[in-house]
Formats: C-alpha cells, structure tokens, sequence
C-alpha cells in the first residue's frame, strides 16, 4: 500500500542498519527519500536498490556533526521538493569504554554525532516545518536511555538527552509531531565503533541476541504513517528473549 505517497522524508546515517531499512521501507510505500551519510558508495547502491524496486530516492553527502551540511541536506530537500514532511535523526556512533580508560576524544565523539548531530537536524528543518504547518521529528534513541550499564555511561547520558530533547520538542510544538524510537540491542554496524577491547567484547557477547533493524524500519513507518492527528511520542522495542 502505498500510504506514504509523496511525503518527502529525509534521513541521516542512511548507509547502513536502522537507516537503510528504513528508507527501502518507506520508499517502498511511496515516499520520497533523501538519504544522507559520509559513505556514498554505499548510499549510492541503495538508491539504485530503491529505484530499481519503484521507489524514488536520493543520496547526499553528509557529516551529521557539521551544522551547515545538515542545513544545505534540508535546503536541497525544500528546493527540490517544496516540504519537508519528516525527518529521521538516525546517525550514532557507540564506541563503548569504562570511564576510567578516560578516551575523552571518544566520548566527545559520541556528543558530536549523538546530541549535536540530532539538535542540527532539528535546526535544519523547523523552520520549515513551522511555516508549513507540519511536518515529523524521528529521533533514533536507544534503550541505553532508560537504562545504564558498564562501559556505557557517556552513550546512554547522550540518547537520554535525545529523549529529553525530543520531550521538550514535543511540548513546544502543536502542529509539529515528535517520535522518540529506542531500539534494544539491533542488528547494525553500531558496535564497530568500540575500540576498547573489554567493552568490544563485552558487546559481542550481549549482542548475541538481536532484532533486524528492519524490525525499528517498521515501528518508524508505524509512526509516520499515523494521521497528523495522531503522535506517537515513544516506541521501546527489544527482542522477546533479552532481559534488557
């Protein structure tokens, strides 16, 4: 069913996991997707998959932590396609460690690409959404913001502030829909970004049992495809066998 046609939707870190999914999902039923990620190779091939499946969708260079790049990936969607209906904040890194090995350099990473990656996204496109009267902010979390573990305070203390981004946004906005998105532990490239070798394999480990990230694609498509009416504030979703 083609229940999305039309809408324009732009996603981040949309070369791989979550943000794949969900734009061969949605694209398959009928919105436009304009896909953003610093490999566009990768993005590139699933364009081709996308059109070659029907759907239309295209692919622009884009580092999430640069707030101007973000701007010029929103600009060009308004200038192409006149709106913006909705926007899926997905890129984020995990490169997981104790605090005591003290990789400052990391942890300023994951503030980069987790928070200020988001709130440039958000900048990027509310102007717009406000002076159409519409428009979707989905904000990719994790369950790491609702609950801590070891080796993960600084990631869990960035999607805790996506959430809480994403509660304000919601409060501040009536014609504007906010969805916060909190997957557990997902099929995706997320754990390669740990460089500690303790946490990496700590993560291999836990990371046994998963969900596909087609699975968070469908509760995205789930939310934007409700009436405008309609915001689903939050979706937690976990495999059936993990206690986290």
């Amino acid at each position: 069913m083609k229940n999305l046609l039309d809408k324009v939707i732009l996603i981040t870190g949309a070369s791989s996991g979550i943000g794949e999914a969900s734009a061969k999902l949605l694209a398959a039923h009928g919105a436009t997707v304009v896909l953003g990620a610093r490999r566009v190779d990768k993005l590139s091939q699933i364009v081709a998959d996308i059109q070659n499946a029907g759907g239309v969708a295209e692919a622009l260079a884009l580092d999430v932590t640069q707030r101007a790049q973000l701007q010029a990936f929103a600009d060009h969607a308004l200038n192409r396609h006149g709106r913006i209906d909705a926007i899926i904040n997905n890129a984020g890194v995990m490169p997981l460690s104790p605090l005591a090995a003290l990789r400052v350099d990391e942890w300023d990473w994951m503030i980069d690409v987790n928070i200020r990656g988001v709130l440039h996204g958000i900048a990027a496109v509310l102007p717009a959404m406000r002076q159409q009267g519409f428009g979707h902010v989905v904000n990719i979390a994790s369950i790491g913001a609702h609950a801590v573990s070891p080796t993960a305070a600084v990631y869990c203390a960035t999607k805790y502030a996506v959430w809480a981004i994403s509660e304000g946004l919601r409060q501040e906005s009536s014609d504007i829909r906010v969805t916060t998105i909190s997957p557990g532990v997902t099929e995706s490239e997320l754990a390669e970004t740990i460089t500690d070798a303790a946490g990496r394999e700590e993560m291999k480990e836990f990371r046994k049992v998963a969900i596909s990230a087609s699975a968070i694609a469908r509760a995205i498509h789930f939310a934007i495809s409700q009436p405008a009416d309609v915001d689903t504030s939050e979706i937690i979703m976990r495999p059936t066998a993990s206690p986290y």
